[in-house]
């Protein structure tokens, strides 16, 4: 996580530096004295947090808030400052905190660390979003990577999963409810208790027994059936 620090008191700052280089992983990129320096760094460069005082020379804290709020990508704003009375207007600005000086170590500590974990989860929801375009399953006693979207639907076989490509079957060693978790909410959706099915493979819907419905899929000729149980939450998906 990239940070820089908007401070024109020299002390301040330094004891600011401190405290993020010893209780957070966070990398101080530069430092500023003025907000018009600030605004030509932000013009070329993208951090994730700036640490700003509002009593700054040349462009106040509270109008460079205003200013930075406008970019696309807006870094998170941790307020610095002696002023108790602009908070309210800092928190209007989305301002991730507000700290009053002098400095409290266990203040600080408590915002170091929200920010590192605000930061955590961003990454793991990154990295789960990735590993959704990709899944890995078994096939004649090897592992094979396919894409998610290969996959035509999938059938609950004791405590495996059937998985179903247009020219292959794989097998994963989870429960069709774990396996579920690993696809891609807006493609799967489970039409029985036995079958996920990839939506954008339908190619017809034909109306079943008991006021169900017959999948049939593009390009394979094995057919999905959707239970009752599923049918209205299936015709909101399929806009029936």
């Amino acid at each position: 996580m990239k940070a820089i620090i908007v401070e024109d008191e020299f002390p301040a700052r330094e004891e600011l530096k401190y405290f993020i280089n010893n209780f957070s992983n966070i990398d101080i990129v530069s430092e500023f004295d003025n907000g018009v320096d600030v605004l030509k760094f932000m013009q070329k460069n993208n951090i994730d947090v700036i640490f700003l005082d509002i009593n700054i020379p040349m462009f106040d804290g509270m109008l460079l808030a205003k200013t930075i709020n406008q970019f696309k990508n807006k870094p998170k704003i941790v307020f610095i400052t002696a002023y108790k009375e602009h908070a309210v207007d800092a928190f209007e600005l989305d301002a991730f905190d507000y700290i009053l000086k002098p400095y409290s170590e266990e203040r600080i500590v408590s915002t170091l660390n929200k920010l590192c974990q605000v930061e955590f989860l961003k990454l793991e929801s990154e990295n789960r979003q990735v590993n959704l375009s990709n899944i890995t399953l078994w096939k004649e006693n090897k592992l094979v990577v396919i894409n998610t979207d290969d996959i035509y639907y999938c059938e609950a076989r004791e405590r495996e999963t059937l998985v179903y490509t247009k020219e292959n079957e794989y097998i994963s060693k989870k429960s069709i409810l774990e396996f579920e978790k690993k696809l891609p909410s807006d493609k799967f959706f489970k039409v029985h208790r036995s079958y996920i099915v990839n939506i954008t493979k339908i190619k017809e819907i034909i109306p079943w027994f008991n006021s169900t419905y017959k999948l049939k899929l593009n390009d394979i000729d094995n057919e999905v059936y959707v239970s009752r149980s599923k049918i209205k939450e299936f015709r909101k998906v399929m806009n029936i």
